[in-house]
């Protein structure tokens, strides 16, 4: 299985003399954005993954991340124009794509708790139609809503419904196979002009080749889609990591413990990164049996 991470959309101007930014390279605490969506495709054992960006962004993210090797994993970028929509990330990435089926995940979206690379793992091993999660919210009506019954069988999914059936709805997490590409190219655009992810999730539904997975109590996710969601975020993470002693979405210590990292490149991260996050680097490597 291959990942796409979409970090499109708009750039970002934190203030009037700054250049303008992707938004996922900002910092989320002590690490930037785009570590956390990452961190969650490596922990599902994804190792092949598209960077997909604006012109503008693509150069930092190169900058920031590389090609992947001093990981273990390999990284490619490709650009996206203009925002055409979600699903637009499989025909941007269809060469890169292959035959093999995918994971996309949005470049503003954090995932943490406990068990969570369990249930990623699971859901990549299906080599069989999609996999989409479900997670309890009190503003279903924002969101894409998902109706299932007491087998998680789905009865319905509704993009941003003004009466919602359920207070589940789809984060921005999403395995597909190699179907997907296909339904991509099919797609009309909606009434905003873009391809929705939304549609080719209910071409799955339809034909009866999709599989839900909650993301119940002990588990959270964070939109990071506003300035005021960036700050709770950011504190968020802020609380976790000062009271628990480990780190959210660092990417190093995922790569290491997964193996893809070795103990080589894992000490060569530590000479290049502050005091800080090189000192927590080195206790990982020190805890691992």
């Amino acid at each position: 299985m291959k990942g796409i991470i979409l970090a499109g959309g708009k750039a970002t101007r934190l203030y009037p003399i700054t250049k303008t930014i992707s938004k996922q390279l900002l910092p989320i605490y002590d690490k930037p954005m785009i570590y956390y969506p990452l961190s969650v495709l490596l922990l599902a054992g994804i190792r092949e993954i598209l960077i997909i960006s604006t012109p503008e962004a693509l150069p930092q993210f190169e900058l920031l991340l590389g090609d992947g090797s001093d990981l273990g994993i390999s990284l490619e970028y490709v650009q996206q124009d203009r925002p055409r929509g979600l699903a637009d990330a499989f025909i941007v990435g269809e060469s890169f794509i292959g035959r093999d089926s995918v994971s996309l995940i949005l470049g503003d979206n954090i995932f943490f708790g406990s068990g969570l690379s369990k249930v990623i793992q699971k859901a990549a091993q299906e080599n069989e139609g999609a996999s989409i999660f479900g997670y309890y919210v009190n503003d279903p009506e924002r969101s894409g809503v998902i109706e299932f019954d007491e087998d998680l069988n789905i009865l319905s999914i509704e993009e941003k419904p003004k009466v919602p059936k359920s207070n589940w709805v789809i984060p921005g997490l999403y395995f597909f196979n190699n179907e997907v590409i296909k339904i991509a190219k099919s797609l009309k655009p909606s009434a905003r002009g873009e391809i929705e992810i939304t549609d080719i999730i209910q071409t799955y539904f339809q034909n009866n080749q999709i599989k839900l997975n909650l993301l119940g109590r002990g588990y959270a996710w964070l939109d990071t889609g506003t300035q005021s969601s960036l700050l709770e975020a950011g504190m968020f993470i802020k609380t976790i990591e000062e009271r628990q002693g480990f780190k959210i979405g660092c990417i190093e210590e995922v790569a290491y413990r997964l193996g893809f990292m070795s103990k080589e490149q894992m000490q060569k991260k530590v000479r290049q990164v502050n005091k800080e996050y090189g000192n927590y680097l080195l206790s990982v490597m020190n805890e691992k049996k």
